[in-house]
Formats: structure tokens, sequence, C-alpha cells
């Protein structure tokens, strides 16, 4: 049997990065459209006009369920002598990520699809991966060239015209500064998103992904339910028993949240920042077409154009990192000599 899990294990550890992160984004993609859809039909199972399904119940109980599957996943590596090998220091910054990835995130996410639509909270979000790159620009240094940039720039074009315009008409377009706290929220989410990013990208170099996720998610979920008993009070998870709940929230724990995870966490460990950006430029396509399958939801003029403006950018990276991976296997065959002689130019791009 533990020649058989090594096996899986080594299996897995050959995956290639691209592979887990472009699961992951299959899985994210999905996420909002069906959490919408789940919280929908929870309205046919109602306790005195309460539906048990609610935002609140979704994600607490979600990552309850999502929780207990990690532990039964990763609970050989919760042993003494392997945590006592994670710093000190190392448990502090895991502790700040796990509040703003796992309690702060999620529930300015789950507040903003009650307040605004499906679409519109996917492109709002698409923000996270343009915070990523300038982050990882002034904060790690990392070096990004002109097709990085413009890329970055597009998309972010493609954010403004789903938010700030207007196309009810053709050849006409409005500005539109109804910015509601919806999309807000989503904006101030996406800063903490790509913060988390790039310092859980740091802390899975130190600390191991089973540590690292359960530890995360037993954070976030105590600190999200205080976070909410503090606002709403105690009564706000009266219906957090009810059987329907506890049902859809089994499926919904494993794979949105520990499968998705899991697959993002692998990916994130071994990917560069510009296969990060990537993969999260490709996520509103998908994410549009999740809304429309599974909620019917039609996207807006200024919707589509914003959309088309983010694959544009997403087409771009995609270009940008075809370019990165050649330049860097021309690096790798190269001897010392030439190495050195060409390092200026290939860091200065």
């Amino acid at each position: 049997m533990k020649i058989s899990i090594s096996i899986f294990g080594t299996f897995l550890n050959r995956i290639p990065s691209p592979i887990y992160l472009a699961l992951a984004v299959v899985i994210f993609s999905a996420a909002n459209a069906v959490t919408t859809r789940i919280i929908e039909l929870g309205q046919a199972y109602t306790i005195d006009g309460r539906n048990p399904i609610s935002l609140c119940n979704v994600l607490f109980v979600g990552n309850l369920c999502a929780l207990g599957l990690m532990i039964l996943i990763f609970y050989p590596d919760w042993q003494l002598h392997k945590l006592k090998k994670v710093a000190l220091k190392d448990w502090r910054l895991l502790t700040i990520t796990a509040i703003l990835s796992r309690a702060i995130a999620p529930a300015l996410m789950f507040t903003a699809l009650g307040q605004t639509n499906v679409t519109n909270v996917v492109l709002i979000g698409r923000l996270e991966p343009i915070f990523t790159l300038i982050l990882s620009v002034f904060l790690l240094k990392a070096s990004v060239n002109r097709l990085s940039i413009v890329a970055t720039l597009i998309s972010f074009i493609g954010v403004a015209v789903t938010v700030f315009f207007d196309i009810s008409e053709p050849a006409r377009m409005v500005m539109n500064l109804d910015f509601g706290v919806g999309e807000s929220l989503v904006a101030i989410a996406a800063f903490i998103s790509a913060i988390t990013t790039i310092l859980s990208k740091q802390q899975l170099q130190s600390i191991p992904v089973s540590i690292f996720t359960v530890y995360r998610s037993l954070v976030g979920t105590f600190v999200f339910f205080w976070m909410a008993v503090i606002l709403y009070g105690f009564h706000h998870f009266v219906d957090v028993f009810a059987p329907i709940l506890w049902q859809w929230m089994l499926v919904y724990g494993a794979i949105i949240v520990v499968l998705g995870q899991l697959a993002w966490l692998a990916g994130l460990k071994s990917a560069s920042f510009i296969q990060i950006n990537l993969a999260s430029l490709v996520t509103p396509i998908l994410a549009i077409i999740f809304a429309y399958l599974i909620l019917q939801e039609t996207p807006t003029e200024s919707q589509y154009l914003g959309g088309i403006l983010l694959l544009l950018g997403a087409i771009l990276s995609f270009i940008d990192n075809l370019q990165t991976s050649k330049r860097e296997q021309t690096v790798k065959s190269l001897n010392p000599r030439q190495l050195m002689d060409t390092d200026v130019g290939f860091r200065g791009i």
C-alpha cells in the first residue's frame, strides 16, 4: 500500500505545473456560477422563509467540509516533529495569509455576488493578475518585458470598459460612474488575492503543501465564522445543520475548494509569475461561458467588449510566455562563458 501511494505521489510530482494551473482555472472559472446556482436551488428548501443555502452558510460549511477532506488526505504530515521544522516566522506569515485569502477575500467576493451579477464579478476580478504583476515587479524585482506590460494594460482597459462604460446603442459609448458596492468589494478582494498569491509562492518554497493547505483552511474558517458572528450574531448560522446544505457542500467542498485549491497550489509552487498571470487571464473567458451555461446570464455589450480586450491580453500573455520559455531553454543550453556574456541581455528585457 505504501509503495502504491509512493508511486502515485511520484506520478503527481511529474505532472507539469501548467497542467495543474489549467485544472485550477477550469474549477475556479465555474465556482461563482456554481455557487450562485446552488444558492438559487436552496430557495426550494426554505426553513421558516430562510434559505438554508445562504452565502455565509456556503462559505462556512463548504470550508468545513473541505477542511475535513484535507485532514484525511494530509494527516500523516501533521506530526509534531514535522511541524517543528516550520520556522516561527513562517507560521506568523502563514497566519496572515490564511486570514486574508481564506476569510477576508472570500467574504468580500461572496458578498459581492449578492450585490452584482456573476459576469461583473468575474471581469472586475481580473484586476488580480494586474495587481499581481505590479506587486511582483515592485516587491520581488521580477523582470517584465514590453509585451507583458502591453498585455496587462490591455487587460486593465478591458476591466475599465466593463465597469465604467455603457454601450447600449450602436456607435455610442456613455461613461458610467455607477461603481457600486459589489464592484468595489470585488476590486478590494482582487488586491488582497494578489498579495496572497505572491506571499503563497514564497511560503511554498519552505512550507510543505500539506501543512500550508490545512493550516490556511483551518485559520480561514475559524476567522470567517467569528467575523460573521461579530457582524451578524450567532443566529446568522441558525440553519447551518440543514441536511440539504451539507449534501451540497460535501460536493462543493471536495471539488471547488479542495481539488481547485490543491491544483492551484501545486501549479503555483513551480510556476513562473508569467504562467500565473496567463492562467489568471484565461479565467474570465471560461467564467463568462460557465455563467451563460449554468445561469443563462447573457453578457452586456460593455461586458462583451471588456471580455474581448481581456482575451486579447490573454493571447499576448501566452505569446510572451512562449517567448520566455524559449529564452530560458536557450540560456540552459549555453556554456558558462556564453551565459556570462549574455546574462545582461536576458535580464534587461
